[in-house]
């Protein structure tokens, strides 16, 4: 399918701490319930675990640990959304809350210039502008695929 100059994209909007975050809906395979994560040994201290999701095993990774924040506080607002960038991969990243799903198209996105920001912001993609408010649009493939480095 050929992209039109003006395309609309419709992005799952997340709290994470005080934060909106807008996750295009496209990578989005399912929202499910905080569960009961197993914790893998050695692993990298934003990974929770892994959790069984209908016979799928999931890692996930926490949002909050990974932007630097204070670690999650489970809710009944707490959701792990599955992420899948590729169709045999998913990884689970928990979110504070889910908000609402909402459609934006390109004049209402402004592009994040790497030099204006400081590093974490390699994880967006765009600042969404919706209603009164701002999304930080995550480029989640960034987010998730990062390369450590030390």
């Amino acid at each position: 399918m050929e992209a039109n100059v003006n395309d609309s994209k419709q992005f799952i909007v997340v709290k994470i701490g005080i934060e909106q975050y807008g996750i295009d809906i496209k990578y989005v395979d399912n929202i499910v319930r905080m569960q009961r994560i197993t914790r893998v040994p050695k692993a990298q201290s934003f990974f929770k675990g892994v959790i069984n999701l209908r016979g799928e095993i999931i890692p996930v990774m926490s949002m909050r640990l990974k932007f630097g924040l204070e670690d999650d506080v489970v809710t009944n607002a707490t959701r792990i959304i599955i992420i899948k960038l590729e169709p045999q991969s998913a990884v689970g990243i928990i979110v504070d809350e889910v908000k609402e799903v909402v459609t934006l198209d390109d004049t209402m996105i402004e592009k994040v210039t790497n030099s204006a920001v400081e590093d974490k912001y390699g994880y967006l993609s765009g600042i969404g502008k919706h209603k009164e408010g701002l999304i930080s649009l995550l480029n989640i493939s960034s987010v998730i695929i990062e390369k450590e480095t030390v």
